[in-house]
């Protein structure tokens, strides 16, 4: 009997050229998507200085902005994604998140 693939997941990284905070985002979402999500994401970066009209699909007020497009459900987390724990919970990949003051932070949707 055959088991099935995990479906893959979808990640959208807005961000607004090349500043520190989207070349930070963007190396730290690589890093965690090889540590807790092996070859099974796809990760498209979104450069809103080149492409300014494709932030209003995904109502994005700040940069840089994660969306996990897949799976459902559709989950936005705002910063440079360097408070891994935080990131791990807002994309649901762990259970608990420390309470911190950094400055990474989920914005719910419902």
């Amino acid at each position: 009997m055959a088991s099935r693939a995990p479906s893959p997941w979808v990640l959208r990284l807005y961000i607004a050229g090349a500043t520190a905070h989207s070349v930070l985002a963007i190396r730290n979402l690589r890093r965690l998507c090889d540590e807790h999500l092996s070859n099974r994401y796809q990760i498209e970066v979104i450069d809103l200085l080149k492409n300014p009209q494709l932030a209003q699909g995904d109502q994005i007020v700040a940069v840089p902005t994660l969306v996990r497009r897949l799976p459902p459900p559709l989950r936005k987390i705002i910063g440079d994604l360097s408070n891994t724990e935080r990131v791990l919970v807002g994309l649901d990949l762990r259970a608990d998140a420390p309470l911190s003051t950094e400055h990474d932070a989920e914005e719910p949707h419902g």
